[in-house]
């Protein structure tokens, strides 16, 4: 994220749950109802390449990226045994809109973001007439720099009550220090609080498809500023989830975020094993 200009991946990912619901086919996977407008202007261009080559191993696999990992993370929100849950933190929220689509009642989202990405959202938001969303706190840090347990006291989070946590689509942005870092604050949640984190594998795990969209979308990403830093295999995040206090509970492939029955399809999309979800939890006594 620049200070100077929005962050383009956060642009992108929202335009794809948008693309989603304009360009796939039914059954969706997940239903963004409010991404496009959200982007409101900005969503014209990209939602013109999706429709235009919506096929594209890289628009498509993006598609089914933003959209599987969403579905499993908001999923987790509504499983048996969230009675009492009262805090959601959204970290590295981007242009998130959870919080403008749910009606869970009594559920704070905390939106955990770099400074500058949490003005230009909330700009969008007041040009959109989308305001702030009852129960939605922004909790403005710096993963790099910032301190995250600071910041979420500062917004009201109570770290002695439970929460769910996700963290999607950033992990792979930041240097292995950051993440050891954001894994040692979020250890000392709750018992029982959970983490839902998405990072990028390294290139001898991945699968053809994978490998075909690391190909054309790791050098995008360098490209416009936004590099793929950390790459961990399962044991390796395992292992540094364990140091810091969390314990994981499942490695998800994409094909495995979503009933099996949503990947037979008539449309472009179809997992591809480059990125993979780890859910893991802090112990209970």
């Amino acid at each position: 994220m620049h200070e100077a200009q929005p962050s383009q991946t956060a642009i992108m990912a929202a335009a794809a749950r948008a693309a989603h619901l304009v360009v796939d086919h039914e059954p969706f996977i997940f239903r963004d109802t409010v991404a496009a407008t959200l982007l409101g202007e900005r969503a014209e261009e990209p939602l013109g390449y999706h429709r235009a080559h919506g096929d594209h191993v890289v628009l498509s696999g993006t598609r089914a990226q933003v959209t599987a990992r969403s579905h499993y993370a908001e999923r987790r929100l509504a499983e048996p045994g969230r009675d009492g849950l009262e805090q959601y933190v959204v970290l590295g929220a981007g242009l998130d809109t959870f919080a403008y689509r749910s009606e869970a009642a009594g559920l704070r989202v905390f939106e955990v973001d770099h400074p500058a990405t949490q003005r230009w959202k909330r700009e969008l938001a007041d040009a959109a007439g989308l305001g702030q969303p009852e129960g939605l706190t922004f909790v403005p840090v710096d993963f790099e720099s910032g301190d995250l347990m600071d910041g979420l006291r500062a917004a009201g989070f109570d770290p002695g009550k439970r929460a769910l946590v996700s963290w999607l689509g950033v992990a792979m942005y930041l240097t292995p220090e950051a993440i050891a870092a954001t894994f040692a604050v979020v250890g000392r949640f709750a018992p029982g609080s959970e983490l839902v984190m998405e990072y990028a594998l390294p290139p001898a795990l991945r699968d053809e498809r994978g490998s075909a969209y690391a190909g054309f979308a790791l050098p995008a990403a360098a490209e416009r500023g936004e590099p793929w830093l950390s790459f961990f295999t399962p044991d390796e995040l395992s292992a540094l989830l364990k140091q810091h206090g969390l314990e994981v509970v499942e490695h998800v492939r994409q094909a495995d975020c979503v009933d099996p029955g949503l990947w037979e399809r008539s449309d472009a999309l179809r997992p591809a094993d480059l990125c993979r979800l780890a859910r893991a939890a802090v112990p209970r006594a």
